[in-house]
């Protein structure tokens, strides 16, 4: 038996997201089918380092799972990129072979996701579902003086979606970073771990400061309030990227 280190690639808009599901092709089923392809009669479970959202992509997602079939991590990877359906949505950048014990889930010590903002009057084209298209001039470096507000340990239940699986609301923001380049407004963000829906709250509620509702003061007032009602707004998934993972050493 040997345990395999996935780097993976998708296009989140064909999927429910990234764990299977019953309403839905997922990026997580998706893997497993194509590992049944060529190593039939083995019941493979892959595990990700995080559950990305319906619609929700990755640049940089890690998972693993264990195979009986002996193969090289250049067979497993060419294998899985010849069998997974359909075409051109999810890939496996890299494969590697890895000890028993490790996890893609437990071993992460810090994810990081980019949230990309196309902010322009013309209609996109080929960005289309891969950014949100924001048509109000944002001021991007208001929503960086106010995104400070959110990095270090809170309370993050305002931005925290009702159907949350996590045992505490309380998390701890590595860093939340808001820059332009062009048309693009991007948010950087990492942590050990995220709350479900956090990143697309905080997004959604620092473009009212960009687009000049909110001020820095109302941000404060959210985050006090814990209390999911006095959110601004919830971005949507279009622009969020699990960008990627690090782990111990």
């Amino acid at each position: 038996m040997q345990r395999f280190k996935l780097i993976v690639e998708y296009d989140g808009r064909p999927f429910v997201g990234w764990q299977r599901q019953e309403n839905g092709p997922s990026v997580q089923a998706t893997i497993e089918d194509a590992i049944k392809k060529f190593a039939p009669g083995e019941a493979p479970r892959v595990i990700g380092s995080g559950r990305t959202d319906a619609g929700v992509h990755a640049l940089g997602q890690v998972a693993h799972f264990d195979l009986e079939r002996d193969m090289t991590p250049d067979q497993v990877q060419g294998a899985l990129n010849y069998h997974m359906q359909p075409r051109n949505t999810v890939a496996i950048v890299k494969a590697e072979a890895v000890d028993s014990e490790f996890s893609a889930r437990f071993d992460a010590v810090k994810r990081h996701y980019v949230y990309r903002i196309a902010n322009r009057r013309a209609p996109l084209t080929f960005d289309a579902g891969l950014k949100w298209h924001v048509k109000t001039p944002l001021d991007h470096e208001a929503m960086h003086d106010a995104a400070q507000i959110l990095v270090g340990q809170h309370d993050f239940t305002t931005f925290r979606h009702v159907a949350c699986q996590a045992k505490s609301p309380v998390k701890t923001m590595d860093y939340l970073t808001v820059e332009r380049e062009g048309d693009e407004v991007r948010l950087l963000a990492g942590a050990r771990s995220f709350l479900h829906h956090q990143i697309r709250s905080i997004v959604g509620t620092l473009k009212l400061v960009g687009a000049g509702n909110w001020t820095k003061a109302d941000v404060q007032a959210a985050l006090d309030a814990r209390d999911r009602q006095a959110l601004g707004l919830n971005a949507p998934p279009d622009g969020l990227y699990f960008k990627h993972v690090e782990f111990e050493g």
